[in-house]
C-alpha cells in the first residue's frame, strides 16, 4: 500500500470515530457516507471504491454503537414502504376493474339476450343449450331494454 492510501485510512477511520461520538469538524455530523468522507477530506468515491471496507466497518459501527438505522437505510425503507403501498392500490384497482368487466360482461349477454327474447319468444340458449337468462345471477344490474 501507498502511504497516501495509507494516510487516507488512517484519515477516514479518525472521521469514523469524530462522527460516531458526535465531534464532527467539518460535516454536519450525519451518518452518511457523505458526511463521512467530508469529514475525512477525501472524495466520496474512494471512499466507496477504494476503502469499501471501511464504509461498510462505518455502518456496521453506526447500527451497534449508536442502535440506529443509517440514514442511507431509513429512506430506502421509506421508498419501499411507499412502493408497497402503491402497487397493493393498483392490485385492488386492477382487482375491481376486473370485476367490472365481468359485470358489463353479463350485462351485456342478459341485454342481448333480453333483445333476442323480444324478437324470438323461444328462450335464448347458450353453446350447450342452456338458457342463458335462467343463469343469470341475483345480484346482476337489470338495465332497462329500449326499444324504439
Amino acid at each position: 500500500m501507498t502511504e497516501q492510501h495509507d494516510n487516507e485510512r488512517a484519515r477516514i477511520r479518525a472521521a469514523i470515530h469524530r462522527l460516531l461520538t458526535g465531534q464532527a469538524t467539518t460535516s454536519n455530523g450525519s451518518l452518511t457516507v457523505v458526511s463521512l468522507a467530508l469529514e475525512a477530506g477525501v472524495h466520496r468515491m474512494a471512499l466507496i471504491k477504494r476503502h469499501a471496507d471501511l464504509k461498510t466497518e462505518f455502518y456496521a459501527r453506526v447500527r451497534t454503537e449508536t442502535h440506529q438505522i443509517p440514514d442511507t437505510e431509513k429512506r430506502l425503507q421509506e421508498a419501499v414502504k411507499r412502493l408497497t403501498k402503491t402497487v397493493a392500490d393498483q392490485a385492488a384497482e386492477i382487482n375491481k376493474l376486473r370485476q367490472l368487466v365481468t359485470n358489463l360482461t353479463l350485462a351485456n349477454t342478459v341485454l342481448r339476450a333480453t333483445a333476442d327474447r323480444s324478437e324470438n319468444p323461444a328462450p335464448a340458449r347458450d353453446a350447450t343449450g342452456a338458457d342463458i337468462l335462467a343463469e343469470v345471477p341475483d345480484n346482476l344490474i337489470h338495465f332497462p331494454v329500449i326499444t324504439d
